[in-house]
């Protein structure tokens, strides 16, 4: 075919101006359908090339059946793309830990391994057989989590017009690898943790955790204006764990929201770690706020889940635990439920009708039991002098 010449493709196709033509140089037809201009004042020309002219035909009805959907899959956009595109446009207002979640999981199990698929040409079969393949490597929650990702960086090239289906519609994640199973400390470890690292933030903050049974996420964002160490007759000593790191500083659940007494060794604690960050504002222009944090970092910001674990497990190797990187934080909450559990204190007591604390934390069940920082101070009076402040 001459160079220049073209070929209208049918009636539908001269009224939609649409356009088929042999190119030279690629030696190929190449189709082309005519959409306008641009804001930028270019012709928009979306095109389909192939070897034969039926098969460019073809293209270019399919090509137009995605117009008339509203959105075009265009031909050589990956996955890759799709999941940069909503990590970058997509986690607005998100909170940073979440979107570094996201990311970790895209950089490790969907770039790899399916990243420079044509989205295109992306099956449900092919998820399917990704994630089986996953499934060796990560748990359950994690897979569902890395499917989420992948679904919703789909939607959002839908949205942005870049894709017409998205396959994870009909994709189910499998059953992956067993979490590793949480664990408890022994009444003999905790006493030994409790001596270590005395008079810094790590051993308030396990003191806390261990004592009180305060979460990780309620820990951290503790303030001195939720920290009542004196006792006003009516009131016992507590601790307010009303804010959470989540965004806005909510807590998971309402329930989640309480005030806890906090156990004789525990104030003594805490009132030392108090005089000592006063003592060391002295000479400054400020004294200790109210909404100051109680366990900032050594830069005054929150600490970051990782800093804590990292400091944590400093302090264990200190007690001489053995394998300490063996550890996580919130294992002190399930420690807290099993000591008081062998002490006696029923399980409504301590839960106070939470049943992911029965069910996840409770790691020795005994039958029966009776209150919470009265039997911390029963299980550790003979300790208060040996643990110190």
């Amino acid at each position: 075919m001459p160079d220049g010449q073209r070929e209208r493709a049918g009636s539908e196709g001269r009224q939609r101006q649409d356009s088929i033509y042999w190119d030279k140089s690629e030696e190929r037809f190449i189709g082309a359908v005519s959409l306008g201009y641009t804001p930028a004042g270019k012709r928009h020309r979306p095109k389909a090339s192939d070897k034969t002219k039926t098969e460019v035909r073809r293209k270019l009805r399919e090509l137009r059946k995605e117009l008339e959907q509203g959105s075009k899959t265009l031909a050589n956009y990956t996955v890759e793309q799709a999941v940069d595109g909503w990590l970058a446009q997509g986690l607005r207002g998100r909170a940073e830990g979440s979107v570094c979640i996201y990311r970790s999981l895209a950089r490790t199990h969907i770039t790899p391994e399916i990243g420079r698929t044509k989205l295109k040409q992306l099956e449900a079969d092919d998820v399917d057989t990704w994630l089986d393949g996953r499934a060796e490597l990560i748990a359950t929650t994690s897979l569902k989590l890395l499917l989420s990702v992948l679904r919703r960086s789909i939607a959002h090239a839908q949205r942005r017009g870049r894709a017409v289906r998205n396959v994870t519609d009909y994709v189910v994640a499998p059953e992956g690898r067993p979490g590793r199973p949480s664990k408890s400390l022994s009444l003999s470890q905790a006493e030994r943790i409790l001596r270590a690292c005395a008079g810094t933030s790590i051993h308030a903050y396990v003191v806390l955790a261990l004592l009180v049974g305060t979460r990780p996420e309620g820990t951290r964002p503790l303030t001195w204006q939720h920290v009542r160490l004196d006792s006003n007759g009516e009131e016992k000593p507590h601790v307010q764990v009303w804010r959470s790191v989540r965004r806005h500083g909510e807590m998971k659940t309402h329930k989640s929201r309480r005030s806890l007494a906090m156990p004789r060794h525990v104030v003594a604690v805490m009132t030392s770690y108090r005089d000592q960050q006063q003592a060391a504002l002295e000479g400054s222009d400020r004294s200790l706020l109210p909404e100051d944090l109680v366990l900032p970092h050594p830069s005054g910001k929150l600490r970051t889940a990782q800093d804590v674990r990292r400091n944590f497990r400093g302090l264990l190797k200190e007690a001489e635990l053995p394998d300490p990187d063996s550890w996580t934080t919130r294992e002190l909450r399930s420690s807290f439920v099993s000591l008081l559990s062998d002490h006696g204190l029923r399980i409504e007591d301590i839960a106070r009708g939470s049943s992911t604390t029965e069910w996840v934390y409770r790691k020795q069940l005994c039958p029966v039991i009776e209150a919470g920082a009265e039997a911390m101070d029963e299980i550790f009076s003979d300790k208060d002098e040996a643990a110190g402040p």
